[in-house]
């Protein structure tokens, strides 16, 4: 691939035309675009200069039907439903879940990278047989989890988890809010360091 500075024109891939079945001849006043099979000529495409110009000005839209790309609407649905199962989409179309769906059949015949991406896991960090700190209060684990479906007795619906590294000694908080969790936390850590003598600092 070659960089061509102020380029003014939409280039046509020769390699794609030939994948879709079509045959490229060239010669020195012309380039000839035809059916490789049938050998039907479908466009005829002058030289200017050194480039082959494709004029598509006057041409009608049979002639210029060589450059359609084809679209694979399983599979721009799958996209268009957030990467839904196939299985999961011929049920909608089936039962008639969806208003306006278009009536296809989805087959999973390729793979979508997008959810390949969204598969890929993490390895597992080692697990430590040796407590990485020498003290209490030396390293805290916080977990915020998200509202729960079930409000509790005091009116929450979200918890905030607090677990000592050194003594695995856990606090739990539970929040009417999710932005509770910051003074939640500064009142807890002002009541421990009171009890303790010690200070709590977050990096």
């Amino acid at each position: 691939m070659l960089y061509v500075d102020s380029l003014k024109h939409n280039l046509l891939s020769i390699s794609q035309l030939c994948d879709k079945g079509f045959k490229i001849e060239f010669n020195r006043n012309y380039c000839l675009i035809s059916e490789a099979i049938f050998g039907k000529v479908v466009h005829i495409d002058k030289k200017i200069g050194n480039i082959y110009m494709l004029n598509v000005e006057h041409a009608s839209f049979h002639k210029l039907s060589f450059l359609v790309s084809k679209i694979d609407y399983s599979w721009l649905w799958h996209r268009r439903a957030a990467h839904i199962n196939m299985h999961h989409l011929n049920h909608l179309v089936r039962k008639d879940l969806v208003i306006g769906h278009p009536k296809l059949k989805f087959e999973k015949n390729k793979l979508c990278e997008a959810c390949q991406k969204g598969k890929r896991v993490k390895k597992s960090f080692q697990s430590k047989n040796v407590v990485s700190t020498s003290k209490s209060l030396e390293l805290l684990h916080i977990d915020l989890f998200s509202p729960s479906r079930t409000m509790s007795l005091g009116g929450n619906y979200y918890g905030l988890v607090i677990v000592d590294d050194y003594s695995r000694f856990t606090w739990t908080l539970f929040l009417k809010t999710k932005n509770e969790a910051l003074n939640a936390f500064r009142k807890l850590a002002k009541v421990i360091q009171n009890e303790k003598g010690l200070n709590i600092v977050s990096k």
